[in-house]
């Protein structure tokens, strides 16, 4: 929970105004020839139209209302099952279908630059909520399990090492972005630069901790095989190897979705990748759908038990803090 807390409250509502407001404020319509007659009109030749293509309303509603309805059900699963520390991934549900439903403008107005920055932001940053739910998640595991010797990183240490890495990329693909918007070529040049740095960063550290979570789960059925088979014969939804492959596929999705956007930015804004919108559908939003969607029917709440519950050094904690909580009494 204190990863999410920090990630929250390094991105305040006032700095993710303020970063927006930064970004838009780039964009200068005085150095920008004169719009066309008719922006439908060959999109790949406007010069105005930065996604060189028009926006499928069909594709922007079925992918608007199936992130939707993943963070409702979700919303709803918290408050069922909890836990609040998936709180993150579904913010970053309702963030990411705020930038879909800010394609529909885009349909409607192509050239929109400040539309575009906005929408840019929350489709391709939203994301990070995705990665931050999964670092948290793995400690948890290992520490339910009482395992968490065989992360290759303390489990202490894990959530916050990897929250702070995707802080720091977010800032980093957000700087990029608003730079890159820049009227001036070698400035808007620089700006693609950091934000693929961004972007591949974010990759790297990703990939890092999937190794790290294979290597997880191949130790504890290595040398703990109790642990390992402890929920075999039960219901599917106390097993927590269940879980475990919920969290393998969403890290799948997550990945394919990095690679996708490196190999893209690679190629600049004007790349074949960047300007078809097949692609930003099936390598970028399927992935993530899959990532995210993952944890409907498994949703951690039904696997990991309450924090009263946990087995292992979680329960640990808990006794150390009403421990603590009572010397400070009788001081």
């Amino acid at each position: 929970m204190l990863g999410f807390q920090n990630w929250g409250s390094s991105l305040g509502p006032r700095a993710i105004a303020a970063l927006l407001l930064g970004l838009a404020s780039r964009s200068n319509a005085g150095d920008l020839p004169p719009p066309p007659a008719n922006p439908y009109l060959g999109p790949s030749q406007d010069p105005d139209n930065i996604l060189k293509y028009i926006t499928s309303n069909t594709l922007t509603g079925i992918a608007f209302a199936l992130i939707l309805t993943i963070a409702f059900i979700q919303t709803y699963w918290i408050r069922k099952w909890g836990p609040k520390w998936m709180l993150c991934l579904v913010i970053g549900e309702y963030t990411y279908a705020l930038g879909f439903a800010l394609r529909f403008g885009l349909h409607y107005a192509p050239d929109s630059r400040n539309l575009y920055i906005v929408e840019d932001f929350f489709v391709v940053l939203s994301p990070c909520a995705f990665i931050a739910a999964d670092y948290i998640l793995l400690g948890r595991i290992a520490r339910y399990l009482d395992c968490a010797e065989y992360l290759l990183v303390p489990s202490q240490r894990i959530t916050a090492i990897f929250v702070t890495s995707d802080i720091t990329t977010f800032m980093i693909q957000a700087a990029g972005g608003g730079i890159s918007v820049s009227n001036n070529i070698s400035t808007a040049l620089a700006g693609e630069h950091i934000f693929l740095a961004g972007l591949a960063l974010q990759l790297a550290s990703f990939f890092t901790f999937t190794c790290i979570y294979c290597c997880f789960l191949y130790r504890v059925h290595k040398h703990k095989p109790e642990i390992w088979a402890k929920d075999r014969g039960g219901t599917w939804y106390r097993d927590w190897r269940v879980l475990a492959g919920a969290l393998s596929l969403s890290c799948v999705g997550i990945l394919v979705r990095s690679v996708y956007r490196v190999v893209e930015l690679s190629q600049g804004y004007q790349g074949y990748l960047t300007t078809t919108e097949a692609y930003f559908y099936g390598l970028d939003t399927l992935p993530l759908l899959v990532a995210i969607s993952a944890y409907i029917p498994f949703w951690p709440g039904r696997f990991i038990p309450s924090e009263s519950t946990v087995l292992g050094s979680e329960s640990q904690v808990d006794s150390i803090d009403k421990d603590m909580q009572n010397s400070a009494a009788l001081a």
